[in-house]
């Protein structure tokens, strides 16, 4: 037996209409027609993305979410979407750079999820 790799990726949100809205919007993403009860799917390739709703026990207010984990998402041009997201007031943590993966940068979610986009395909 062995692992191939991330099969399906979740945030767990405060608002899920909201943070749905903000996915579309604002990176363009496409819900999926069916999903499980509480969760917004996007038709992401090749692993799905979604947001649900928190499980329970989870605070999403005890702390940053999603500290310490490194959620990337490909664009096809970074720089256009930080600047789409810069003028819509969308918080970025990491101004847009070239690096090893293409243009990059990190904005905040509505959550406070740290989100990296690069655009090396």
């Amino acid at each position: 037996m062995t692992v191939t790799g991330p099969d399906f990726v979740a945030l767990q949100v405060r608002d899920l209409p909201r943070s749905a809205a903000f996915y579309e919007q604002h990176l363009g993403l496409h819900r999926i027609p069916a999903g499980p009860p509480g969760a917004v799917v996007f038709a992401t390739q090749p692993v799905p993305f979604a947001v649900r709703e928190p499980l329970p026990g989870v605070d999403l207010d005890a702390g940053r979410p999603g500290l310490g984990v490194a959620l990337w998402l490909h664009s096809t041009d970074a720089q256009a979407l930080h600047d789409a997201l810069d003028a819509a007031g969308v918080p970025i943590v990491t101004p847009a750079f070239d690096g090893p993966f293409g243009r990059t940068f990190t904005f905040s979610d509505p959550d406070g999820y740290a989100v990296t986009i690069h655009d090396k395909a």
